[in-house]
């Protein structure tokens, strides 16, 4: 998928880096409300990797639809064309290219990272889409607009989430903008930066 992002058009970078112990983020008088089972999200994303020792940066939109038993990912250049989609059931993962063979496999982040190039965390992201993750000892954590801490993942990734929308219709806060960063040895330091600017329960 990132080759395919980075032919398609120049994209744009963003990150955050860094890792920190991870604590407790505290709840504020903004809730944040139940997770959603069933959502629909849209908004930009921002990749910065390493391919064979040099910088790479890419950015384009994306959005967002999952509900209890499947996840659907579409992943399109800065122009609106669709680049890659990936289709997620509890049984398998279905990555499409433009131009590509159909890629499956059981483990949807490996099936990302393999096609794009970079690591995209689908499985993580239902929850941290929603400020929610479980830590590095498999704790379950809750973010809030008032913590500024970031949450380091067991699986290696470091979330921070830099804005939230407090506006919902239904009273509760939910993330606007979400930075994720790791070392891999396939793509060195990743940075993701993740723009949430539709939000939409099914």
């Amino acid at each position: 998928m990132i080759r395919v992002l980075v032919r398609s058009g120049a994209l744009l970078c963003a990150l955050l880096a860094g890792c920190a112990d991870m604590t407790p983020l505290a709840m504020t008088s903004t809730r944040t409300g139940e997770p959603i089972a069933a959502i629909d999200l849209g908004g930009r994303l921002s990749v910065r990797y390493q391919r064979d020792g040099n910088e790479e940066a890419l950015h384009g939109s994306f959005s967002w639809s999952q509900s209890a038993n499947r996840t659907l990912v579409t992943l399109m250049s800065p122009l609106g064309q669709t680049l890659a989609t990936i289709a997620i059931t509890p049984n398998e993962a279905i990555l499409t290219q433009a131009g590509q063979p159909v890629r499956r496999a059981a483990d949807p982040d490996a099936l990302a990272a393999e096609a794009l190039g970079w690591p995209l965390p689908v499985a993580g992201l239902r929850d941290w889409l929603q400020g929610r993750a479980n830590d590095m000892n498999e704790q379950p954590v809750t973010a809030s607009p008032a913590s500024t801490t970031p949450i380091l993942t067991r699986d290696g990734w470091t979330l921070q989430y830099g804005s939230w929308d407090t506006d919902g219709p239904d009273g509760t806060a939910h993330p606007k903008r979400i930075d994720l960063s790791r070392h891999t040895k396939a793509a060195g330091n990743v940075a993701i930066r993740i723009v949430i600017d539709n939000w939409q329960p099914t």
